[in-house]
C-alpha cells in the first residue's frame, strides 16, 4: 500500500494537479479583476490605494504572472516569491486586523491567516518543484552514466 502511495505522490499528473489547486485562488482574482476592471478599481480605492487603475493592473499581472510560472512549473520559485509577497503586502495594506475594531478586526485576521498558508503552500511549492528537478537530473545522469 505504501509502494502504491508513494507512485501516487511522484507523479506527474498529481503534481500538476497541486499546482492548479493551488493557483486556482490566484487565476480566479486576477481574471475578475481583468473582467470587471471598474470593480477592480473599487477595491483598491476602498484600499486607498492610488492611482486606481495602475495598481489594478499590477495587482492582476502579479495574479496572473505568478500564476501562469506556478503552472507550467518554469521559474516557479519567481512565481511563488510574487504571490507571497503580493500576500503579505495584501495583510498590511488591507488585513490590518490589529488597527480595526470588532467584529472587522476578527475577519481580517481570519484572512491574514489565510495568506499565509497560501504563503506556505506556494513556498512548499518552490521547494518541490526544485527537489522534483534535482531529482529529475541526477536520475537522466545516472541512467545517462549507466548506459554507457
Amino acid at each position: 500500500m505504501q509502494l502504491f502511495i508513494f507512485k501516487i505522490l511522484d507523479s506527474r499528473w498529481l503534481w500538476i494537479f497541486a499546482r492548479i489547486l493551488l493557483a486556482a485562488v490566484f487565476i480566479s482574482s486576477g481574471l475578475s479583476k481583468l473582467l470587471d476592471f471598474q470593480g477592480g478599481q473599487a477595491e483598491m480605492r476602498a484600499a486607498g490605494l492610488q492611482p486606481d487603475w495602475l495598481f489594478n493592473i499590477a495587482t492582476i499581472s502579479v495574479l496572473l504572472g505568478g500564476s501562469v510560472l506556478l503552472l507550467i512549473d518554469r521559474a516557479l520559485w519567481l512565481g511563488a516569491g510574487a504571490l507571497i509577497v503580493f500576500l503579505l503586502l495584501t495583510i498590511l495594506v488591507v488585513h490590518r486586523f490589529w488597527a480595526l475594531e470588532e467584529p472587522a478586526a476578527t475577519q481580517a485576521m481570519y484572512w491574514a491567516f489565510e495568506h499565509i498558508s497560501l504563503a506556505g503552500g506556494l513556498l512548499a511549492a518552490a521547494i518541490a518543484s526544485r527537489s522534483r528537478r534535482r531529482l529529475h537530473t541526477a536520475l537522466e545522469l545516472y541512467y545517462g552514466a549507466t548506459s554507457r
